[in-house]
């Protein structure tokens, strides 16, 4: 029995092409609450950048699990990146004049904007945070930086940063978190917290960093447009965000 229903954000409950939740996904919703099933965000996205939905939460993982609380605001896991993995990724940052951001727990911030970065921030549909001196972001507690670059760079990038990890899911960016936050790890605290067992749990997500969250639960649904090592993972695959994915899944779940 389904108790607990995770999603990831961008590809998943928010199109690319419309940046809204479907009249599908409203209908799917309806039918989690109607079986009693609490529903959750897990993202790899700040609380500052979660938009007003039309549905509803029971609870938040942001920054990859760097980062969870309940809908009334208890927190259930914090784990900030370590200050001097944060102090190495500005020096290499601000070296390379690589475009990056910060992500506090309630503030965000970006240094060295580049074309990339304002064409993610475009196809992504979110606000642009403030624009700083690198510099200025230092003595920040960060849970979670912003990387814009190839996916090349990504391994002189990890041995750099020693007690963190870089889930992509993007190819014109990372994400950089502690060594130990994952959407799975965020989970595990939710579940913990509402006294929910882990295989009555259901989660639907896109991209790289929703891997762990799709093999954790108990039945991991990729959406249609995921990337093929996702669906490759998941229990079960559905049709694209822009097809009623969430919809689809849902109804043949709860048949």
């Amino acid at each position: 029995m389904i108790k607990a229903a995770f999603f990831d954000i961008d590809g998943t409950l928010l199109s690319f092409n419309t940046h809204r939740v479907s009249e599908g996904t409203i209908r799917a919703f309806r039918t989690l609450h109607e079986h009693g099933v609490r529903t959750f965000i897990s993202s790899g996205r700040p609380k500052i950048l979660i938009p007003e939905m039309p549905v509803s939460f029971d609870g938040y993982i942001t920054m990859n699990g760097g980062l969870v609380f309940t809908a009334e605001g208890e927190i259930l896991l914090s784990n900030p990146i370590l200050h001097e993995d944060s102090e190495r990724w500005l020096d290499y940052a601000k070296e390379h004049k690589i475009c990056t951001m910060v992500f506090t727990a309630d503030n965000m911030m970006a240094a060295q904007i580049d074309p990339i970065g304002l064409k993610i921030r475009e196809q992504l549909e979110f606000q642009m945070p403030p624009i700083v001196d690198i510099d200025d972001m230092r003595n920040n507690e960060a849970y979670q930086l912003i990387a814009i670059m190839p996916p090349t760079v990504d391994g002189e990038v990890a041995a750099l940063l020693p007690h963190c990890r870089l889930p992509r899911w993007h190819h014109a960016f990372t994400d950089i978190v502690a060594t130990g936050n994952s959407k799975a790890a965020g989970m595990e605290a939710i579940c913990r917290h509402f006294g929910i067992k882990q295989e009555e749990t259901l989660a639907f997500g896109d991209g790289g960093n929703d891997l762990e969250m799709l093999q954790w639960a108990g039945i991991g649904v990729a959406m249609g447009n995921a990337a093929d090592e996702v669906k490759a993972k998941a229990d079960m695959v559905t049709t694209d965000v822009d097809n009623e994915g969430i919809e689809t899944a849902i109804n043949k779940l709860f048949a």
